[in-house]
């Protein structure tokens, strides 16, 4: 007997294929590189999560959404800026940069996909979202998104 999915086990779903994609691109060893594919992830994250849930998505709006909702929480979003830099240091500073690129791509994308997520189950939609609202809340699961990704890797369990 098939299982029906819901629409919270598809957005699961969706939240953890570009949680894992955000993992892997930490591992490019450019510089800055690594933050406009990352951008690119979640901006299609959420794309995708605004076709599960029947709203209109604007890739501009998705973008300064993200930018307002991680400009919220500063030491994290600036922290992207510092593990990418630390790549432009030969050797070591491109396997640090490389491993903390990781962890920090893969949470950020689980928070956001995480916050977005909510706000679209409860009725929300790009035009009523509030970063201010929700950044207790993002840094909540950026910690359980960081924790997930260092224990589990590239098997991310929701």
């Amino acid at each position: 007997m098939a299982q029906i999915k819901t629409k919270t086990d598809k957005a699961e779903k969706i939240v953890k294929r570009h949680t894992v994609g955000s993992v892997f691109v930490g591992l490019v060893p450019f510089p800055y590189v690594d933050l406009v594919v990352l951008s690119g992830i979640q901006i299609d994250m959420l794309r995708s999560l605004a076709d599960l849930y029947d709203i209109d998505f604007s890739q501009h709006r998705g973008k300064s959404l993200i930018t307002a909702l991680l400009g919220g929480c500063v030491p994290v979003s600036f922290s992207g800026n510092v593990f990418s830099w630390v790549k432009t240091i030969p050797i070591y500073g491109q396997l640090t940069g490389m491993a903390s690129m990781s962890v920090f791509g893969g949470a950020s994308t689980y928070a956001v996909g995480k916050v977005f997520t909510q706000h679209f189950e409860s009725g929300g939609t790009f035009l009523t979202f509030d970063p201010k609202k929700v950044s207790d809340y993002y840094a909540q699961q950026f910690e359980i998104g960081r924790a997930k990704v260092k224990k589990d890797g590239f098997r991310i369990k929701p």
